[in-house]
């Protein structure tokens, strides 16, 4: 029997085993995860930002986590050699309506405590030439990084600490006694005193499985990139973003560089019909029948429609998507939006219709299980896994 299992190779599972370990050390963990390395979902298919907390709701755990997660992520890369940058993030405004919310939105980042500029449009087209707005917001703190040599490296750890990490291995069943929980699948059973699930895409069927009452359903929203071509990397110097609606928990389709020296520009948000399957139009039967049958879904798309039309449109016709970012970086032209492949974000609907906007958990006598953890989830990781440490 083992002290810990870890259910979950991505950042948020990883991170968690190690704070296992260095808490109680000696103890023995096993991480087990369904794909054949870590980090293949959404850990590996972002933006690779390093959030700073500007959005999020005051007093809830992404303001908090974030903000000490930006701090931990840098000095964490630093003292691992993982290459990163601070380049800074511009939030746009292209109208009157989006000036108003950017200003709601200067006046949340002070109240959660982070640096944060306010600049005109002559400031803005200064700073960034090919960047059209009527203002903007300037987050000087705002980074990026390869999330998935984040994870290789706290890994690495997790095997200095004594941590096994079994890869390939489904768990389907969980059964839970007074003294220990069983994780158990196709390739075989590992037994605990202490569980920790960190599913992503498949977190509403482990919960279900460990007989957590489910009134929530993973929702997969895909997210579509594009990349331009190497000459035009150099187009901006900042990742630019634009200013998000409120009511939704998507960023809106930005301007990344990437660490690699790349540009990326999106994602955007459609409702997808298989929860792994990143190809376009990929349907798995199982995950549609559950998407499409929850009442929750169906609320989302009524309360949503008009964005949600927008997202489908843009999704089927690059015209669409390149008109979205035209609106802030009118140079853009079809053929600058190149292939690259998509991600899939985890999102959490309650039945009637609500978006988890922040991090959620919920436990059992001897198990925790995160539910939802989107972005910033990745900038955030080590944060919620203390977080979950002083929970279990």
């Amino acid at each position: 029997m083992y002290d810990f299992c870890v259910i979950g190779g991505g950042i948020v599972g990883v991170a968690t085993a190690r704070t296992l370990l260095r808490r109680h050390p000696g103890a023995s963990l096993v991480l087990v995860e369904k794909a054949r390395a870590l980090a293949t979902h959404q850990t590996g298919h972002n933006s690779g930002v390093i959030h700073s907390g500007i959005y999020y709701a005051p007093g809830s755990l992404k303001a908090r986590l974030c903000a000490q997660g930006a701090r931990w992520t840098k000095e964490f890369a630093a003292a691992q050699g993982i290459p990163f940058e601070v380049c800074g993030k511009l939030l746009v405004a292209t109208d009157a309506a989006e000036h108003r919310r950017m200003l709601d939105l200067y006046e949340r980042s002070i109240t959660n405590g982070v640096e944060v500029e306010l600049l005109d449009a002559a400031e803005l087209r200064r700073r960034e030439p090919r960047v059209t707005g009527v203002g903007a917001l300037f987050v000087p703190g705002t980074g990026i990084i390869d999330y998935g040599r984040v994870t290789a490296a706290l890994a690495a750890q997790v095997r200095e600490e004594g941590g096994r990490i079994v890869l390939g291995a489904e768990v389907t069943e969980l059964r839970e006694s007074a003294e220990s929980v069983t994780a158990a699948g196709p390739s075989g059973s590992w037994t605990a005193r202490r569980l920790v699930v960190c599913a992503g895409l498949q977190a509403d069927r482990m919960a279900a499985a460990a007989g957590l009452r489910v009134d929530f359903r993973i929702v997969p929203f895909r997210g579509e990139y594009y990349r331009l071509p190497p000459e035009r990397a150099d187009l901006v110097r900042t990742l630019i973003y634009p200013v998000p609606d409120p009511s939704l928990p998507f960023l809106g389709v930005h301007l990344s560089p990437m660490i690699d020296g790349s540009l990326t520009v999106g994602p955007n948000a459609v409702l997808g019909l298989s929860r792994e399957g990143y190809r376009k139009g990929s349907v798995d039967l199982r995950d549609a029948r559950e998407i499409l049958g929850f009442p929750g879904t169906h609320r989302v798309a009524r309360t949503h429609l008009r964005t949600g039309v927008r997202e489908l449109r843009n999704s089927l016709f690059k015209r669409g998507y390149l008109a979205e970012c035209r609106r802030y970086c009118p140079e853009l032209t079809m053929a600058d939006l190149l292939p690259r492949e998509a991600g899939i974000r985890a999102q959490a609907v309650l039945r009637d219709g609500t978006l988890v906007h922040d991090f959620l958990l919920e436990r059992t006598a001897r198990s925790i299980h995160v539910l939802n953890a989107p972005s910033p989830a990745a900038t955030s990781a080590i944060p919620i896994a203390e977080h979950i440490v002083d929970q279990l």
